[in-house]
């Protein structure tokens, strides 16, 4: 079964599931992807401080 991420809620349980299997760096990049997918700041603000840490992103 592939993989398919359209939402906001794929990326955060995709971020969980990397929780779960001890893939940190990975989880917290996913659970950032789905902060930057959600519309309510107060949401994205929540997802984040779910996977605590500085972000991973390699910014151009």
């Amino acid at each position: 079964m592939p993989l398919c991420f359209n939402t906001a809620a794929d990326y955060l349980e995709a971020a969980r599931e990397m929780a779960v299997s001890g893939r940190s760096a990975l989880a917290r990049l996913l659970a950032e992807e789905a902060a930057d997918r959600t519309s309510d700041a107060g949401e994205a603000a929540r997802i984040l401080r779910e996977f605590p840490g500085p972000s991973l992103r390699k910014e151009d």
